[in-house]
C-alpha cells in the first residue's frame, strides 16, 4: 500500500510535476537512448599513435578516469534520492498534496528536498566541467610515459568527437534547466503557501 502511494503521490506543484515529467522522460532518454549511441563504443574506436591495444587502453583510461554514462547515471540517482526519500516519508505518514502546501512541517521538508537537488546539480555541473570540459577535441595528447618510456607524448584520436560536443552540451543544458525549474519551484511553493495563509 504505501508503496502504491508512493507511485501516486505526485509533487505538489505544477513546475515539479514538468520538472518530473522532464526529468523522467526527456533526459532518461538522452541519456538512455542517445547517450549510448553515442558513447557506446567509444573505446574501441580510440586509437593512439602507435595503435597497440595496451598503449589505446592507457591513454583512454586517462582520458575517461570516468565514462560519461556512468557519471550522468550517478548524477540522476543522486539528484532523484532527496525527492524519493521525502516520497517514502509522506507514503509512511499518509500526507497529500495539499497537507504538503498546508503544514508548515510538510513544507519547509519539501523544500529542503528541492534545495539539496540543486545542491547535487550545481556539484554534478562543476564535476562534469571538470571531467569533461565543454569541448571534445579531435586529437588528446596522452602521457604515456608511465607505461614505457619510448612512448613520452603520443597522439590519440578521439571518434566522433563533434557528436560528443553536442551531446555535452545538451546535458550542460538539462542540469541548467533542471536547477532553474526547481528553483521556480521553491518559488511557487512560497507563492502557494502565502496565498493558503492569506485565504485563513
Amino acid at each position: 500500500m504505501g508503496l502504491v502511494f508512493v507511485i501516486q503521490l505526485r509533487p505538489p506543484t505544477v513546475i515539479g510535476q514538468f520538472h518530473t515529467l522532464f526529468f523522467g522522460s526527456v533526459r532518461m532518454f538522452f541519456l538512455g537512448v542517445l547517450g549510448f549511441a553515442v558513447y557506446g563504443n567509444e573505446a574501441l574506436h580510440f586509437s593512439c599513435d602507435p595503435d597497440r591495444r595496451e598503449l589505446n587502453l592507457f591513454c583512454y583510461n586517462q582520458f575517461r578516469p570516468i565514462t560519461p554514462q556512468v557519471f550522468w547515471a550517478l548524477q540522476l540517482v543522486t539528484v532523484l534520492f532527496p525527492g524519493a526519500v521525502f516520497h517514502l516519508y509522506a507514503a509512511c505518514k499518509n500526507i497529500d498534496q495539499e497537507e504538503i502546501l498546508e503544514r508548515p512541517i510538510y513544507t519547509v521538508f519539501y523544500i529542503i528536498s528541492v534545495l539539496l537537488r540543486i545542491i547535487l546539480e550545481v556539484i554534478a555541473f562543476w564535476l562534469q566541467s571538470h571531467l569533461f570540459g565543454f569541448q571534445v577535441h579531435a586529437l588528446y595528447m596522452c602521457d604515456a610515459s608511465a607505461l614505457e618510456k619510448a612512448f613520452n607524448v603520443t597522439k590519440c584520436m578521439v571518434p566522433e568527437h563533434f557528436e560528443k560536443t553536442i551531446f555535452l552540451s545538451a546535458m550542460y543544458t538539462f542540469t541548467v534547466i533542471t536547477i532553474l525549474l526547481c528553483v521556480a519551484e521553491i518559488f511557487e511553493i512560497l507563492c502557494r503557501r502565502l496565498g493558503y495563509l492569506n485565504n485563513q
